[in-house]
Order: C-alpha cells, then sequence, then structure tokens
C-alpha cells in the first residue's frame, strides 16, 4: 500500500470513531431504552471498524 492510500485510510478510521463518538454522546443524552440500547450498540461497532481500519492504515 503506497503512502497516499495509508492516508486516506487513517482519515476514514478517524472519521469512523469521531462519528461513533457523536453517535454515543447523542444516544446517551437525548434517546432512552431500546433505541439508546441501539444506537450504543452501532456505535460500538462504528468504533470497531473505525480501530480496524486504523490498524490496517499502520500495516
Amino acid at each position: 500500500m503506497d503512502p497516499m492510500q495509508k492516508m486516506w485510510l487513517s482519515l476514514i478510521a478517524l472519521l469512523i470513531m469521531g462519528l461513533s463518538v457523536f453517535l454515543v454522546t447523542f444516544a446517551r443524552s437525548k434517546t432512552k431504552g431500546v433505541i439508546r440500547m441501539g444506537l450504543s450498540l452501532v456505535a460500538f461497532v462504528m468504533m470497531l471498524v473505525g480501530f480496524i481500519t486504523g490498524l490496517a492504515s499502520i500495516t
């Protein structure tokens, strides 16, 4: 993978993780019950995807 692809991959990873932080903050402050748990689960999965993408950009 060339350096430009690594840069874009790491940028995508940062954006995904940023979106997941925004989503979990929104879920905890504005929602209740099942919707809150669902949004938190989606945010957790997004964080994992961002983490794996970040690892892929390092190697």
